[in-house]
């Protein structure tokens, strides 16, 4: 009768026991944190290679001429603005009749060295024949002689004036400014009629025609958990609606550094990073501007290539 009694109560004993095990394990499971999907987050701004270019004036002088506006599209060697060219036109006009004029001047002693020399040479021949005097066969050669150094002498003027008139010519040149590649007039800092100089700063900054790609600053933390061909997302971090895109990674810098995308001046004092580069998979919209700034994910189990 003992025996039967306890059966149903141990069964009941047996099921509270599973239930408070069962439990148990499901608190455990909703307690412990979910793997991330991502190896590293960075923060990162959009770029390209070699960054935007600020163009100067090769030269001093007052901007006589703008070709192009903001907003404008340019090719390689177009023209963008002139300075005053007429100091420079002179230059080339008075280097011009230098280089006529020595030139000239080591034609015409050509001409006569040529007849000196055939002069000497039948001088010569009469002296060696018995029918002409041996003192003028020597004066007549000697007279070549010298005018064979007067030719020297002018021919190396007439190369020193063709130098000269290059280096006007050059000048000339240097007074306009021309597109260093293809790409897009993102800023004209210049007025016709201003005065414009090397040390003066940029006179336009030109946006190249170049892919856009992303630097990133990857915390110390994270360097070995990257690696080159790793695949990333990258996501819009200004609010400007950039859809999330696709990249991977190109390269990891060698050097650490201050962080410069971190908005805390105290993080940003004691945070070490290193640049990493990627490049999008698809060409980026649009909307997705240099200097625009970004967050990338790296993804957690990508088998990039070893860094070199």
């Amino acid at each position: 009768m003992s025996s039967r009694l306890l059966s149903p109560l141990a069964l009941v004993a047996a099921l509270a026991l599973a239930g408070c095990s069962h439990d148990d394990a499901a608190d455990d499971a909703r307690q412990a944190p979910a793997a991330s999907p991502y190896a590293a987050v960075a923060r990162g701004k959009i770029d390209i290679e070699g960054g935007l270019l600020k163009l100067s004036m090769p030269r001093d002088g007052v901007v006589a001429e703008i070709k192009v506006h903001e907003g404008d599209r340019v090719k390689k060697g177009q023209l963008l603005a002139m300075l005053d060219t007429e100091p420079s036109k002179l230059a080339v006009t008075s280097a011009e009749a230098e280089q006529k004029q020595a030139q000239a001047q080591a034609d015409l002693l050509e001409a006569r060295m040529k007849a000196a020399d055939q002069r000497a040479e039948r001088l010569d021949a009469a002296a060696k024949a018995g029918a002409g005097d041996a003192q003028s066969a020597d004066d007549a050669r000697e007279a070549s002689r010298q005018l064979q150094g007067e030719l020297t002498n002018a021919r190396a003027n007439a190369a020193l004036a063709a130098q000269k008139l290059a280096g006007a010519r050059y000048e000339l040149a240097q007074r306009s400014l021309l597109a260093p590649v293809d790409g897009e007039i993102v800023q004209r800092l210049i007025q016709p009629g201003a005065t414009a100089s090397p040390q003066g700063g940029p006179a336009f900054v030109l946006l190249p025609e170049q892919p856009r790609l992303v630097r990133a600053e990857l915390n110390e933390s994270f360097v070995r958990a990257v690696s080159p061909g790793m695949r990333a997302e990258v996501v819009d971090d200004s609010g400007s609606g950039m859809p999330n895109l696709t990249a991977h990674v190109l390269r990891i810098g060698t050097v650490f550094g201050a962080s410069a995308l971190e908005d805390d001046p105290l993080v940003r004092a004691n945070t070490r990073t290193v640049e990493c580069v990627l490049a999008f998979d698809q060409p980026p919209p649009a909307s997705a501007r240099i200097g625009q700034r970004v967050l990338v994910r790296f993804a957690a189990g990508e088998a990039g290539s070893k860094q070199p």
